[in-house]
């Protein structure tokens, strides 16, 4: 759990100011004015997490600044943790500094090393290391249990903690309330080495579960409620996932999160608004636990932690419409079955937005374009599409698919070329020539058939046209995407006047690419896949899995609000080169919107299965 070498992480600037093309916030000028200060520039760093005496035996700190990003590990991270992970490693890069991946595994019962190898991963994928080094391990706050449990006693020895053994219902109601000051513990005057025996005992298992807890000894008259001596360690007979049961006591989350952040020497602790009422505890922690120590006889020694301590500053969450985030409701999605798992492509996750098609530098763009705040605002969904479409337009290789097909016959075919059964070779770019960067080298041209038989989209046919449309009807003139341009005569139904063929002419002459395709003036062009060597594919058409923008609002029952078009399956036919495509990879099917090979299920030129991942355009806004 060491990270010897602990340097900044590669690509930080020199500069202890931020780069010019990033905008200024809050978050950034705190950093800037505490690098300008030397705030920190006294800190020592040994290679690793450690207490005052530990970090004093090492160097001065290579990291200008230390942030964190410390998940518990009791499910799959979300779009709003990819926030998170984007401002606390994005800050460090920035800065000359080191972000720490830490679990904050500090309740048993709910965590699990699923969690964490889910969580490792999740960060990787959006293009982080972590703890100064790309083969560094993350740390984990059970590793710091010994020393959480040392801090425990100094503050009973320095009578700034206490056992109390009132039942649940007493200290509940003792608590007081927003107008009521609470009232003092019976149990909240016993010496020193009272409550170091109890202590012991509640760690020996000698208590049950429930009957004490450590609470620190602040004042029951405390205005702020966080204040009044919470608790800072409860008895909990739980097999933890990396201790065993090594231990019968835990701390509780607000004691052992200030003390991670020391032992790991972290600047800034950058987190979310709902903890802005656990600051008070966090500092008044630090402060007792990085100032010189009396004990019970007299003997001033060493602080336990060094100096100068972390800082927490908070941000604002993200709320994004049409998604919920709340653990407990996605785990609900996921058990009744109204997803197929946590990946599934419509979960806000960040295993589901990958699968769904989202590449990591679209999520880093996200988290950048809508900024850090300190006030709560809701940010609408079109916007993380708008910063997907805007990262694949110009590296989403280009092809042609039609997912709701009816069969175009070209009647003059063999008249034309001699033979029914004649094909011939078509090309068009992978990426369009707009979409190449400057010195780019275009990737090679796709190829496809073009024969008598095509199959096109179903709305690209109108015998009777509405007003404006240019696509196929009796009498127009249209091209087909790279191939020749073509006069539809009519269409062919069946007995419940459902349209089963359409009919069209050839024009020889007018091959894309040939000196006389403009020979014939076409309103429209329309995309298409041969029926010669289209390749049936397995299409899921993925779509916000809520209707409402803000579907658990007011408390209400947010299964209500699902959407029951979030996802349609249909069977398409694809051109040739989208088959041969690996899994993961993300096309512009022409016409239709973005999509990708799904992770798991596609298998290249046996079994093509695409997810859309977005339209051209949002189709919500109106």
């Amino acid at each position: 759990m060491t990270s010897p070498t602990d340097k900044p992480s590669s690509g930080a600037p020199a500069s202890t100011s931020a780069p010019e093309h990033k905008v200024s916030n809050f978050l950034r000028q705190i950093i800037e004015n505490d690098l300008d200060k030397g705030t920190y520039a006294s800190r020592r760093w040994a290679g690793s997490p450690g207490d005052a005496t530990h970090q004093a035996a090492g160097e001065p700190d290579p990291a200008k600044i230390r942030t964190r990003f410390p998940p518990e590990p009791n499910g799959y991270l979300h779009v709003g943790h990819a926030k998170s992970i984007c401002i606390n490693f994005g800050l460090a890069q920035e800065y000359g500094g080191v972000c720490h991946l830490r679990f904050d595994d500090t309740n048993p019962e709910k965590e699990d090393t699923e969690y964490v190898n889910s969580i490792i991963e999740a960060v990787k994928w959006l293009g982080f290391d972590w703890n100064g080094s790309p083969t560094a391990a993350p740390y984990q706050a059970s590793d710091y249990f010994d020393f959480m449990y040392r801090a425990a006693e100094a503050l009973i020895e320095a009578g700034h903690a206490y056992v109390d053994e009132q039942s649940a219902e007493d200290m509940r109601a003792n608590r007081g309330d927003f107008v009521k000051p609470g009232v003092d513990s019976p149990f909240r005057s016993r010496t020193v080495a009272e409550n170091l025996m109890r202590f012991r005992e509640m760690r020996d298992g000698q208590l049950a579960d429930g009957a004490a807890v450590l609470r620190a000894k602040i004042s029951m008259q405390s205005p702020n409620i966080n204040l009044r001596d919470p608790a800072i360690y409860r008895i909990r007979r739980a097999t933890h996932h990396h201790t065993g049961d090594t231990w019968c006591i835990y701390p509780m989350y607000t004691f052992a999160h200030p003390i991670e952040d020391a032992l790991e020497q972290i600047t800034h602790s950058l987190c979310t608004l709902e903890f802005e009422d656990q600051r008070p505890f966090y500092d008044w922690l630090m402060e007792r636990l990085c100032e010189p120590r009396t004990r019970p006889d007299g003997q001033v020694v060493g602080a336990l932690l060094a100096a100068p301590s972390p800082k927490q500053y908070e941000f604002a969450r993200l709320n994004l419409t049409y998604v919920i985030t709340s653990k407990r409701k996605l785990a609900q999605l996921v058990t009744e079955g109204k997803v197929s798992g946590w990946d599934d492509p419509r979960m806000p996750t960040i295993v589901g937005l990958r699968r769904r098609g989202y590449t990591p530098e679209s999520l880093r763009l996200f988290a950048d374009r809508i900024g850090v705040t300190k006030s709560d605002s809701w940010i609408d969904y079109s916007t993380l599409e708008g910063c997907l479409r805007e990262d694949l337009e110009n590296k989403a290789h280009r092809g042609m698919a039609v997912l709701d097909p009816v069969k175009l016959v070209l009647t003059n075919w063999a008249e034309a070329f001699g033979s029914d059964g004649y094909t011939e070779a078509c090309t068009q770019p992978a990426l369009p020539h707009s979409a190449l960067a400057e010195g780019q080298t275009p990737p090679a041209d796709r190829s496809f058939q073009i024969g008598k038989e095509v199959w096109i989209e179903r709305e690209d046919f109108e015998e009777v046209p509405p007003k404006g449309y240019k696509r196929l009807f009796p009498g127009n003139v249209v091209r087909l995407k790279g191939g020749y341009v073509i006069e539809c005569t009519g269409c062919v139904r069946d007995a419940a006047g459902q349209v089963t063929e359409v009919h069209a002419k050839v024009i020889p002459g007018t091959k894309s690419g040939t000196p006389g395709s403009d020979s014939v003036k076409a309103k429209a062009a329309i995309t298409w896949v041969s029926v010669a060597d289209g390749v049936q594919a397995e299409v899921r058409l993925y779509d916000r899995l809520f209707a409402e923008a803000h579907p658990d609002a007011g408390g209400k029952d947010f299964l209500q609000s699902l959407n029951p078009d979030s996802l349609k399956v249909v069977t398409a036919y694809v051109e040739p080169s989208l088959a041969q495509a690996q899994p993961d990879q993300k096309f512009q099917f022409e016409r239709l919107g973005y999509f990708v090979a799904d992770r798991l299920d596609h298998v290249a030129g046996a079994k093509p299965v695409f997810n859309r991942v977005t339209g051209l355009k949002d189709s919500w806004g109106k």
